[in-house]
């Protein structure tokens, strides 16, 4: 039987955890962002930005060589490893403990790029969200899904999605073909649209924040950054995915009536994100 539940302030606040006034960095999390290619680094800062906004206590970019100085200046809060390639990621190699990951943004769909993420997806076991250019790779080679740890959140917007489960003629057929595919890999998957869908199990949960101002290049990677950081948190996927969709959301409603819809932009979301974050701790 399926279940359909909005996702309200009620529901964000069911799953928020304040941080422990004992707290330190080395508790809080560690995520690692793997992306980025040539002319895409922006993506990472963006995402990596998010990742730290939302509160893990230690974050690496893994990128290739051309995005070290781009990374270190824009957030200096983050650690960076990079690849030996200048302009695109030929393997990940890391030896960071790791409580989450984000894998996909910027990242391109080079050959070398495909076995790369082949290797890693083999190796990893730690919490994972894979985005954007991760998921355009995994619809070349589906038979990779295998290898996802259960509860993999997958972000992919409406082209993504239609690369990863086939065409649909209606908002209903596609819902049941996102629920089989869910069901099938075990994994859970946000489907970014107006309103935002997450497909878990036989539930879907509707996302009620957020509106036009988000339709802005970068949105997604600072999504991706958030939900990483709330997963190195120890948030269980779920609710990781369900808390960030909301908040993301959020940071638009709380800044459209001091900015307007058209001068909203991606570095926004993560300016707006402690407001965001207040309106659960009061």
């Amino acid at each position: 039987m399926e279940k359909h539940v909005l996702i309200d302030r009620s529901e964000a606040i069911k799953r928020f955890r304040p941080i422990a006034k004992d707290s330190h960095k080395g508790i809080q999390g560690r995520g690692l962002i793997i992306g980025g290619s040539y002319g895409k680094i922006g993506s990472v800062c963006l995402s990596v930005k998010a990742c730290l906004k939302s509160g893990a206590g230690l974050v690496t970019a893994y990128i290739p060589k051309c995005g070290y100085q781009i990374v270190q200046t824009v957030v200096p809060e983050a650690m960076v490893i990079t690849d030996d390639y200048n302009e695109h990621i030929t393997s990940v190699d890391h030896k960071i403990e790791l409580q989450a990951v984000g894998l996909g943004i910027g990242m391109g769909v080079d050959l070398d790029t495909h076995q790369a993420m082949f290797h890693f997806l083999k190796r990893n076991t730690v919490p994972m969200i894979i985005d954007a250019d991760g998921l355009n790779i995994l619809s070349h080679n589906k038979e990779w899904l295998e290898m996802l740890p259960k509860h993999t959140i997958l972000t992919p917007h409406f082209k993504e999605l239609e690369r990863l489960i086939g065409s649909w003629e209606s908002k209903l057929e596609m819902l049941e073909n996102v629920k089989s595919f869910a069901a099938k890999y075990e994994i859970i998957v946000v489907v970014k649209s107006a309103p935002t869908l997450i497909v878990s199990k036989n539930v879907i949960y509707e996302n009620t924040t957020g509106n036009q101002a988000l339709a802005t290049a970068g949105s997604g990677d600072v999504l991706t950054g958030i939900i990483t950081g709330l997963l190195a948190q120890g948030y269980p996927p779920i609710d990781a995915a369900i808390l960030s969709v909301y908040l993301h959301g959020l940071t638009a409603d709380l800044a459209v009536p001091e900015m307007g819809h058209h001068a909203f932009i991606a570095s926004d979301i993560i300016h707006y994100l402690g407001k965001a974050f207040l309106t659960l701790e009061q």
